[in-house]
């Protein structure tokens, strides 16, 4: 009995004990539970607070991988040592005036400094800055970054592109910068600009791609196709290098836009594959070799809305060719009026400075695949670009004279004035012959393209009947 009664005890003991424990474990169960549940309530209410407030395209793994910060160290690294200092000296004289010679002040020529960036090419001296860095000098300096002076040699120079070509001789093998290819470059690339605004040597500045085949002035006969970008670039950086993030170069540093005088926001480079292939024909033959399409026009625009409804052109963007000039490459491929050019091999023609920016870069002699639209139908030919046969100067179409020509005329230079155009119609006649500009001989319609329109104070020409007539401006 005792036995049994002790037995019970011990029962009655575990069991309480057991449910003690069962009733901790629930509990415990039932409090991690409630707090799980608010949890994801509260995150429910969070996401649908979230999808409520975002725009519906809205994607949260999107900017994962763009979060580190960009590292431009590198590539400053890899190019401030090819950049240089470049120093114009030129002469200048005084206008003299009646009141100078009245009172016997005599105003003697005064040496004017200019001064630039520029970039070395080769490992043996050559550099490439911009024409208008250089333009009128009669003594060159460059500086290296390591604080060594040269006096250098000027090559040659292509107006028409501002790209000047220079010559150091030195025993050592100087650091160089590397061409990129400008046509890969993309809008929204980060880009650092290099070269010494303010005589600050080795200023190196960032920013992005902000558009590419910008032309400043679409009035001009230059057809310019900068890179345009945010990087801050002021007086001095003319000439100065725009690399990419791997330190190669894609552009020579050009101009800007300003109101007050400074950088505001907006600065242009010539593309570098224009500038690498300007630079080579000066080194090869001491001009800018230009290969030509042969065609002429306009890009498609809302300004011509009027002539695309009454031609019932349907194409929004692309090059409308008006004119196919005989015997170039366009006419010998078999483009016709009423083509619409829309890309050159691959690249995209959306406006005229994509189509010359780009033409830019070859030479006489290279083939380029055309896209167009003739009526509804895409096609696609090769066309052999064509040396420089005719251009457009003061608004005259200008072309060479052949050998039988001259000897007919029994002059040694001289070129065709095939139209004189609206400027000088009435007072140049047809097929007159241009013989020189501003006294100097003109040979050939090459030259003309080294001469500024507004620098021009007279030309002379023989017209049809034979007389020399000099005309001045």
């Amino acid at each position: 009995m005792k036995n049994c009664k002790l037995f019970t005890k011990v029962l009655f003991i575990k069991f309480v004990k057991k449910n003690y424990m069962m009733k901790t474990y629930f509990i415990s169960w039932f409090v991690a539970l409630t707090c799980f549940s608010c949890a994801n309530e509260k995150k429910s209410d969070t996401i649908a607070y979230e999808s409520n407030t975002r725009a519906v395209n809205y994607n949260r793994f999107l900017d994962r991988g763009n979060r580190q910060p960009v590292d431009f160290v590198e590539a400053a690294e890899k190019s401030i040592n090819g950049v240089v200092h470049v120093k114009n000296t030129s002469i200048v004289s005084d206008d003299f005036s009646y009141l100078d010679y009245f009172y016997g002040r005599n105003k003697s020529p005064q040496n004017r400094i200019g001064t630039g960036s520029g970039v070395i090419v080769s490992p043996d001296g050559y550099i490439i800055t911009n024409n208008h860095v250089i333009e009128n000098a009669t003594k060159i300096e460059v500086t290296t970054n390591d604080n060594i002076r040269y006096e250098a040699k000027l090559v040659g120079t292509d107006p028409y592109t501002d790209i000047a070509v220079l010559k150091i001789e030195t025993q050592k093998l100087l650091p160089y910068l590397y061409f990129g290819n400008s046509d890969n470059t993309k809008i929204g690339e980060w880009v650092l600009a290099i070269g010494n605004p303010f005589n600050l040597n080795s200023t190196v500045t960032a920013g992005i791609i902000s558009a590419k085949s910008r032309d400043l002035n679409k009035l001009d006969r230059r057809n310019q196709s900068f890179i345009q970008t945010d990087a801050a670039v002021n007086q001095g950086n003319s000439g100065g290098a725009l690399v990419n993030l791997n330190g190669e170069l894609i552009g020579i540093n050009t101009a800007i836009t300003t109101i007050s005088g400074g950088f505001e926001g907006y600065s242009f480079a010539v593309p570098s594959n224009i500038a690498r292939k300007v630079f080579e024909d000066i080194i090869e033959f001491g001009t800018n070799q230009k290969g030509m399409l042969g065609v002429q026009g306009f890009a498609i625009s809302p300004e011509f809305e009027k002539f695309i409804n009454e031609n019932n052109i349907k194409q929004s963007e692309g090059f409308y060719v008006s004119k196919v000039l005989e015997n170039m490459g366009a006419y010998n491929a078999g483009i016709k009026e009423g083509d619409v050019l829309i890309s050159v091999d691959e690249i995209k023609i959306k406006k005229f400075s994509d189509l010359t920016g780009y033409l830019e870069s070859k030479r006489p002699g290279d083939n380029v695949k055309l896209g167009f639209f003739r009526k509804d139908s895409k096609k696609y030919l090769n066309v052999k670009l064509e040396k420089t046969k005719t251009i457009q100067f003061l608004n005259m179409t200008l072309s060479n004279l052949t050998k039988k020509e001259k000897e007919d005329l029994k002059i040694k230079s001289g070129i065709k004035i095939v139209e004189s155009g609206e400027l000088l119609k009435g007072q140049i006649e047809n097929n007159s012959i241009l013989i020189d500009v501003n006294g100097d001989s003109i040979e050939a319609v090459d030259q003309i393209l080294q001469i500024e329109p507004e620098n021009v104070r007279w030309i002379t020409y023989i017209n049809p009947n034979g007389e020399k007539i000099r005309l001045r401006f």
